[in-house]
């Protein structure tokens, strides 16, 4: 008999490229704040009380390959691609989607 799948470690996971590049191939989500949104995001995050199992994850990753569309994050489970450019952005992003569970259509890519 097999055991019933386990609840998810997280609610939520939310990935921000972070990634920078050393050439110029490409362009980078660093290029454009990354870091500093993702580190904001997280903050924010933790200050609402979201942040823990069974809740919100907030991480960097390396390059997700959509650069030149970003700076770029990806919430899952859902597989919600966004484009952001500021605080106010990622604020809507946890408002409206880690919070209340709808995706922010105009900042969808």
């Amino acid at each position: 008999m097999s055991k019933p799948p386990a609840a998810p470690y997280f609610a939520r996971h939310v990935f921000f490229c972070c990634n920078q590049r050393d050439d110029d191939s490409r362009e980078s989500c660093e290029n454009h704040g990354a870091t500093e949104l993702r580190d904001y995001c997280k903050k924010r995050v933790k200050k609402l009380g979201l942040a823990g199992t069974g809740k919100v994850r907030v991480n960097m990753a390396g390059c997700l390959d959509r650069c030149e569309q970003g700076p770029v994050a990806v919430v899952y489970p859902e597989g919600v691609w966004y484009r952001y450019a500021n605080k106010a952005d990622i604020d809507e992003i946890v408002d409206q989607h880690l919070v209340n569970g709808t995706p922010v259509t105009r900042l969808l890519i």
